[in-house]
């Protein structure tokens, strides 16, 4: 026995099990949060999923799906994209950018939109390549570039407040043209557009797009273009696609999200389309990763589109109607936000509302020389202490530039009434605490 003890602990290995593509990759913010977030709130405004169902006619077409007669839904349908929903996106899609898309080419359905982004990288970023990513941008797409061997080079939105003494609006953040088009060099390979992005809301104009385009086209550099807010714009915006500009369609990756589209995220369904010479190499990903999709959902997701299509543009249409009803909800957080002293950014689109922390910094104080942003700290002791969980704005920066934007937090404000009624509350009882001698 004493032999065998030995041997066992000789036998433990001694050499680096993870993988090098791994290297500073392992931390997420969301992990941390999420789990804060469980522990100590009373009232969740940070992750990016509604609290309300799915539309009815959606979640009817699940049902239908699961109890029909046609029992070939629940076994595997075809690996880069069940043939209904393919066919449909496709048809929908081309009718929107204006060109005839093959629905076995053009378009790939994958696990939500994360794994087109993932599929995106591996395929077309290679070790030494450059990929631009616009500060603040969505956590994922740094770890992402990184574990495909690729450089990201970050350029960053600057904020050009108001003077008038208005709140802001996430249009105020914008791309310094001279300071983007110095990010682009022979080794540039892509750059990543996100659009209504997350964190801020921002919609980019026609004319910041035909500045990236333009950049794209002289450098011959790929576009990924991550728009799974596209239906949800405010104020009349207009989304519009990177892909439908002069010059842009052979070479960008449009992302879409049934998550967000459908208020389904747990759905986990997604796709790429683009022009075949591209999506080819995300097919061989997806083959060689997930290879395959969960049927029913992407039945379900079918018919909700065969449905938006008839009724596209129409007011009973289910891309009117959540838009219109999103901008009630973020109005009413900022008016929340704004009566406490929390100054928000009106947001042009997406789940999400960033607020200026400043006039609260009292209640949090500082904790001279720590490596951790302000923002985060904030947040962290205001789910613990007050129950209100959103997420630091610094989170969605790199690591050379989290400091420089860290007291705004990020609201998501695709929740029910009765959850934002309850996060007023709390804000206003904060505000009195605050105001009492």
């Amino acid at each position: 026995r004493t032999h065998f003890l030995s041997l066992s602990l000789q036998a433990k290995m001694s050499r680096p099990v993870q993988a090098r593509r791994l290297e500073g990759t392992d931390k997420n913010i969301w992990v941390e949060f999420v789990k804060l977030a469980a522990t100590y709130s009373k009232v969740n405004l940070g992750q990016g999923f509604p609290d309300f169902p799915p539309p009815d006619f959606l979640k009817e077409s699940f049902v239908r799906a699961l109890s029909g007669e046609n029992y070939m839904l629940h076994q595997y349908t075809r690996a880069f994209g069940h043939p209904p929903l393919v066919k449909i996106l496709a048809q929908f899609f081309g009718k929107l950018l204006g060109r005839d898309l093959d629905p076995m080419t053009n378009v790939m359905v994958t696990v939500g939109a994360y794994q087109a982004l993932f599929c995106c990288f591996q395929a077309l970023v290679d070790e030494g390549d450059e990929v631009i990513i616009i500060e603040p941008f969505f956590d994922c797409y740094e770890p992402m570039v990184k574990m495909a061997g690729g450089t990201p080079v970050f350029v960053p939105l600057r904020l050009k407040a108001p003077k008038d003494g208005k709140l802001m609006s996430s249009a105020d953040w914008q791309l310094d043209p001279a300071e983007l088009a110095s990010k682009f060099s022979e080794r540039t390979k892509a750059i990543v557009l996100n659009s209504p992005n997350n964190p801020l809301g921002k919609v980019f104009s026609r004319e910041e797009l035909e500045l990236i385009a333009d950049l794209c086209v002289k450098h011959d550099v790929l576009c990924i273009s991550d728009e799974v807010y596209e239906w949800l714009v405010y104020d009349g915006k207009e989304h519009i696609r990177i892909a439908s500009l002069r010059g842009m369609w052979d070479r960008t990756v449009t992302i879409g999200s049934a998550g967000k589209t459908f208020s389904a995220t747990g759905w986990k369904v997604g796709w790429t389309m683009g022009p075949n010479r591209l999506l080819q190499h995300l097919r061989t990903v997806h083959q060689n990763s997930v290879y395959h999709c969960a049927t029913i959902a992407q039945e379900a997701v079918a018919q909700g589109f065969q449905r938006e299509l008839e009724l596209y543009g129409k007011p009973d249409s289910y891309f009117v109607q959540l838009p219109k009803e999103l901008q009630q909800k973020r109005d009413w957080l900022v008016q929340s936000l704004d009566a406490v002293g929390m100054k928000p950014i009106i947001p042009e689109g997406t789940y999400f509302l960033v607020a200026d922390i400043s006039k609260f910094k009292s209640d949090v104080p500082d904790v001279p020389d720590s490596d951790e942003p302000y923002d985060s700290r904030f947040a962290k002791w205001m789910v613990k202490n007050k129950g209100l969980a959103a997420i630091p704005l610094s989170a969605f920066y790199s690591g050379a530039h989290k400091n420089n934007y860290n007291h705004f937090i990020r609201f998501c404000f695709a929740k029910e009434e009765a959850t934002l009624k309850a996060a007023n509350d709390i804000l206003q009882k904060w505000k009195r605490e605050k105001t009492s001698p």
